[in-house]
């Protein structure tokens, strides 16, 4: 067990802060649909911003440890977040809009692909070691 976790630490509490930022992401975006305020892209958009946010802080300081350019890594991080919501985005308008797939379903297939591409773009991008 040891022999996973050990070079796939960085990755799992990636996924585990994640899961936080999707829990906000997707309680915002619940709440926005139940209440009528904002159709799902709306919703969507909303709800990705905060989870994203909640998502940069807790693993700047506690998965990849970085103090140095936040400002700059804050950059990255919501430009790698655009791409996400992007796809995103284009993933709900096809199961929901093209197919009318369930709302709530369908967001949550959108989050298994998003995981992927951000965790390496934010990897190699958002959190690299700056010399």
């Amino acid at each position: 067990m040891k022999n996973f976790l050990s070079p796939n630490r960085q990755f799992l509490v990636y996924c585990v802060i994640g899961m936080s930022g999707t829990l906000l992401d997707f309680s915002i975006y619940s709440l926005l649909i139940r209440l009528g305020v904002f159709d799902y892209q709306g919703a969507n958009a909303i709800g990705y911003a905060s989870g994203t946010l909640l998502s940069f802080v807790l693993n700047a300081r506690f998965n990849f440890r970085v103090t140095d350019r936040i400002a700059h890594r804050l950059l990255c991080f919501f430009g790698v977040a655009v791409i996400g919501y992007t796809t995103s985005a284009w993933l709900l308008h096809l199961f929901i809009g093209t197919y009318g797939c369930n709302r709530y379903l369908s967001k949550l297939a959108t989050l298994a692909v998003v995981v992927l591409v951000q965790y390496n773009l934010n990897r190699w991008v958002s959190f690299r070691r700056i010399n």
